[in-house]
């Protein structure tokens, strides 16, 4: 009696890496960045082990994540020198937005503002986002 072999079934998956609103680059249906799952394997961490950190991602995508990068180093590489410009500038933005930036800028005193920054209430953000 012979086994009969089965065919494998070959087919190739879509990448789980999306390119956000902002630039930033994603995996699957999460926040989970590409840079953070490539900082945590360059650290020595297991496909596993990233994983346990970021539970959110499932096992295939995670490989999936690790197979992209190894394949195309040089060019993610690149990607997280720009990656701190791009956080930056969106955090700026997300801090002229805050509510304490609105209130404060509604109150328009300076002097009020400097008195709560010394007393230690105010980020030096705000003063990044305050009008004039």
């Amino acid at each position: 009696m012979s086994a009969v072999p089965t065919p494998l079934v070959l087919e190739r998956k879509a990448s789980p890496l999306y390119q956000d609103a902002h630039g930033v680059i994603r995996i699957g249906q999460t926040r989970v960045t590409l840079e953070s799952v490539i900082s945590l394997f360059e650290e020595g961490a297991s496909t596993e082990e990233v994983g346990l950190r970021y539970d959110v991602l499932d096992l295939h995508d995670i490989y999936a994540t690790l197979s992209y990068f190894l394949g195309h180093r040089q060019e993610t590489k690149r990607y997280p020198d720009r990656a701190p410009q791009r956080s930056l500038g969106i955090r700026r933005d997300a801090e002229c937005r805050s509510s304490t930036t609105q209130i404060l800028s509604i109150l328009g005193s300076t002097r009020r503002v400097d008195r709560r920054h010394e007393l230690g209430f105010v980020d030096q953000a705000v003063f990044r986002c305050l009008p004039g």
